[in-house]
């Protein structure tokens, strides 16, 4: 990893930490013998549904059990992925429909084989899909009920984000990564795709899936920003990111929209999404200023708006990547994001946003849990505190994924290889310590 100067360490404002010792969990494991579990969600009755990555959706009973065939086997529909090493490809989140009860709609993201009508010397497509779950036992998604919703071409094999989230409004909005590589430069143009209007590379999407339209398996909302006016693409809510890896509504507060996105060299972040708005990449990393050419030397002036005049939006959150020195506030390399906690069994997080980070270091399963709190000063940064797992003893991961269950607890999805290894895939629910 590079070091930070002292100066470049003086541009960049990371988060304020509280006392590590304040914040203590335990982890109950859940489902082991995974590959690397990207989501977990709960169905009515308390069944979970845990995504793995190399093409699988797993049941896990109420009881804990997981039976021996998945519910969903999407492997034959993938793109290629290097099995058993590090690779960004693959089945990426699920999400169930607001009306799921009624419906059993059930929506998946995953990479697709590159479709012909894109670049020859592009990677994959990211594919958004509708499924069936039928309430029939034993639970089956049914494969052949597949409705493909929206395709969106990849340059390269990384940034395919992929993230989801129904909103309070019964829309489904859609993270998508910024095509990959690295420093948003190569095979797109000069400018990048963050903040480029006329492509969906680096937004997130908002679409209605309850209706078709014109041409579309999906309509578009009319308050959507750039409905109107051609300035961009209508499917676009927000712009400017980079890599999503977590994208959550409070299901408390004012049902804010939580985007956790994966930095370049230095700063991993946190934003609020907000309609319209620019959140900065790649003419920023996090608060900081971006250069394609430097990419570890921020330049010296901080842009505050994008090509059409508009504000960029500053994460609610940033930290910088650990270096030679030690530095309490570098936590990690990848953000995993996750979820405001509005629990029970651990009333000192509600209202606390729980996240993570992937490790402190590539080559060791260094994860960390944090927790981030709201500032009591208008347009302060949230504060940042590391979390103590107590049990298991010397916990040790990389973190995955985060999950919610129907009561609001949550759950740390973990691999002990920074690979696609069979077998090294484990499910933890957060507990209090015992």
């Amino acid at each position: 990893m590079n070091s930070l100067s002292t100066v470049c360490a003086a541009m960049i404002a990371g988060a304020t930490l509280l006392p590590a010792a304040e914040l203590k969990i335990a982890l109950k494991p859940v489902a082991e013998g995974l590959t690397q579990p990207l989501t977990y969600t709960q169905l009515p009755g308390g069944t979970g549904l845990v995504v793995d990555q190399p093409g699988y959706v797993w049941r896990i009973d109420p009881d804990g059990t997981r039976p021996t065939e998945p519910i969903l086997n999407l492997t034959d529909r993938l793109s290629p992925i290097n099995h058993g090493a590090f690779d960004e490809r693959g089945v990426l989140d699920l999400a169930l429909h607001p009306d799921f009860e009624s419906n059993r709609r059930v929506y998946i993201t995953y990479t697709a084989p590159r479709r012909a009508s894109a670049p020859e010397d592009w990677d994959c497509t990211l594919r958004l899909s509708e499924f069936r779950l039928p309430a029939r036992q034993p639970l089956v998604i049914d494969p052949t009920s597949e409705r493909i919703l929206l395709e969106i071409d990849q340059p390269f094999s990384n940034h395919n984000s992929g993230r989801m989230a129904f909103g309070p409004d019964g829309l489904l909005h859609l993270s998508v990564g910024d095509g990959g590589n690295a420093n948003d430069q190569g095979k797109r143009p000069e400018s990048g795709n963050g903040q480029n209007l006329r492509t969906l590379l680096g937004k997130i999407v908002r679409i209605d899936v309850n209706k078709p339209g014109a041409g579309t398996a999906y309509s578009i909302p009319a308050d959507n920003p750039f409905v109107t006016g051609g300035a961009g693409l209508p499917e676009i809510y927000a712009y400017g990111l980079r890599n999503v890896w977590g994208l959550s509504f409070d299901r408390g507060g004012t049902h804010e929209l939580f985007a956790a996105d994966v930095g370049q060299n230095l700063l991993e972040e946190v934003d609020i999404i907000t309609k319209g708005g620019n959140y900065g990449w790649s003419l920023k990393e996090a608060s900081v200023a971006f250069d394609a050419k430097t990419p570890n030397k921020p330049p010296g002036t901080v842009p505050t708006t994008g090509a059409r005049g508009e504000s960029l939006i500053d994460p609610i959150l940033q930290y910088r990547h650990p270096g030679a020195k030690k530095d309490p506030e570098a936590f990690g390399i990848s953000i995993t994001g996750g979820y405001v906690y509005r629990g029970k069994a651990l009333p000192e997080l509600i209202g606390q946003y729980i996240f993570g980070d992937w490790s402190r270091n590539w080559g060791m399963p260094l994860g960390v849990v944090l927790a981030a709190q709201r500032p009591t000063e208008t347009g302060a940064r949230w504060t940042v505190t590391p979390v103590q797992v107590e049990q298991p003893q010397n916990f040790g991961a990389y973190i995955t994924g985060f999950g919610q269950d129907r009561d609001g607890e949550l759950y740390v999805l973990t691999n002990a290889s920074n690979g696609l290894t069979p077998g090294k895939g484990r499910v933890w629910k957060i507990i209090p310590v015992q």
